[in-house]
């Protein structure tokens, strides 16, 4: 049979808990296990030594007068988390240490020794300070976010705030809630309720509302979420308020300035429906009488006009009746509406050809050279599409060089772009150039890159260009190089939406 002695030795020894005891004025090592050496990291021949001679690291710290004090009265000395910096294996290491000084009595109660229990809970207390650190990061974040925080317990109704929370609900005591409550705009008490309807199914809250109360008025955001216990019964609720106020008054600023301005696009809608109705009108009386006295001249039997004159003549009936068809076509736009104005199919090289009939007399003079290639059937606005082709072919006239006639060559292919079929047009000529710096630049209203005493013009042609070719869901690219031609690149759409934008 074994020993009490022997069996409590081995109860010390094979414990995992440090323990040690010393007796004497200068404590002296009587007896210590395998932890408490682990823990010091002194070797394993100790016993018999002194506890400084052992440990004279600790010399500064209180541990060697609360074990002495112990030993003198017989009063337990225990402490918490103490910081002590050892040396091991030659390297001084911080540990933080849970210990107790214990006394021990003889048979007569006079005390003869201590017992010195220890647990190291370094990584218990380096985890509690980072979380502490986390958490005052966090704090000081919420606060200065201007964010308020809530937690409200479902079964006591106890709820806890942040002085943000207070601030932004104009409160000073949080802790009742159907007070917190009574604060909201009854207006708005159908919106919490249905976010809290919703709740059930998402876990999350989430409504506006205003708060009413006599120090101040002010909309706020309430997040929440709901907490469930193991039986996903729902236990507490936390969340964050903002206030949203400016937010709110900047929205309805935002909507009163969209009505008005609004307002004062359809009035300027409606004057430019007057003025092309009153231009078209204007405009039809003298084409009409150009082609009443053009008619009477031709019909004068007692003038014998040359082959020039009558070719002259028949060019003014031509001109005259697609300024009548122009006028009618602009006339029928600006009536229409345009929500509901349908495109039509359009043939590029009939409006080409057109636009060479328009250009005759400057095409003529400069000797120009038009090269068409084969072009597609597109859907557009036939006006638009017409003034889109005559503006560049006319920029490729006018920006010619002048000692060489004008070579204007125009290119289509179909392309893909985004799944859907497209057409794209180049037109490309010989001409004085541009600077590639000022590709996009030239796309902009009343934008000029030459003087008007060098040519003509008033800086809006290419910025229409973008416009139409915008209108139709297509675009528009420059390229070129000084005294080397331009070639402009438009891509449009063989097939548009049902309607106009």
């Amino acid at each position: 049979m074994y020993s009490d002695i022997r069996i409590l030795k081995d109860i010390i020894e094979n414990t995992p808990l440090p323990i040690a005891v010393y007796t004497g004025s200068k404590l002296k090592i009587e007896l210590v296990n395998t932890a408490m050496i682990r823990a010091w990291g002194k070797g394993d021949d100790i016993v018999g030594k002194y506890y400084l001679d052992i440990l004279p690291e600790v010399k500064k710290e209180k541990f060697f007068d609360q074990a002495t004090t112990v030993l003198s009265t017989g009063v337990p000395f225990h402490g918490e988390n103490k910081k002590v910096d050892l040396v091991i294996n030659g390297t001084i290491k911080s540990h933080y240490f849970n210990y107790s000084f214990i006394p021990l009595f003889d048979s007569e109660g006079k005390v003869y020794g201590v017992m010195n229990t220890g647990v190291d809970v370094t990584d218990l207390y380096l985890a509690k300070q980072q979380i502490q650190n986390v958490e005052e990061r966090l704090r000081i974040a919420v606060q200065s976010s201007g964010i308020g925080t809530y937690e409200i317990d479902l079964l006591t109704k106890e709820i806890k705030t942040c002085d943000n929370f207070d601030a932004i609900m104009c409160s000073e005591n949080t802790s009742n809630i159907e007070e917190l409550f009574s604060k909201l705009h009854p207006d708005d008490l159908f919106a919490r309720e249905k976010a809290i309807k919703e709740s059930k199914n998402t876990g999350l809250i989430s409504y506006e509302t205003r708060i009413i109360h006599k120090t101040c008025s002010k909309w706020i955001k309430v997040s929440g979420k709901i907490i469930c216990d193991e039986n996903d019964f729902p236990i507490k609720v936390i969340g964050s308020i903002i206030d949203i106020h400016e937010h709110k008054q900047f929205q309805e600023e935002l909507k009163k300035q969209v009505e008005q301005n609004t307002i004062e696009l359809r009035r300027s809608n409606d004057d430019l429906l007057h003025f092309a109705n009153v231009v078209s009108h204007d405009l039809r009386e003298p084409v009409r009488k150009i082609k009443i006295f053009n008619g009477l001249i031709r019909n004068d039997k007692e003038a014998n006009f040359s082959e020039g004159i009558i070719k002259y003549q028949n060019k003014i009936d031509q001109s005259a009746e697609r300024m009548q068809n122009i006028i009618e076509g602009i006339l029928t736009y600006s009536t229409m509406d345009k929500n509901k104005q349908p495109f039509e199919k359009i043939y590029l090289n009939e409006v080409i050809e057109s636009i060479k009939t328009d250009l005759e007399l400057i095409i003529n003079e400069k000797d120009a050279i038009l090269i068409i290639g084969e072009l597609p059937v597109i859907e557009g606005a036939p006006i638009l599409i017409s003034q889109l082709f005559y503006n560049l072919i006319h920029n490729s006239l006018k920006f010619s060089k002048a000692e060489e006639p004008p070579k204007i060559l125009i290119s289509g292919r179909v392309v893909k772009i985004d799944k859907s079929d497209c057409v794209e047009i180049t037109i490309k000529d010989n001409g004085i150039g541009l600077d590639e710096t000022y590709a996009e630049k030239i796309f902009n209203a009343f934008e000029r890159l030459h003087s008007k005493d060098q040519y003509e013009g008033n800086g809006l042609g290419l910025s229409l260009c973008r416009k139409i070719v915008k209108r139709h869901h297509g675009t528009i690219t420059a390229r070129g190089e000084i005294n080397n031609g331009s070639e402009f690149t438009v891509t449009l759409p063989l097939k548009q939406k049902e309607y106009m934008m």
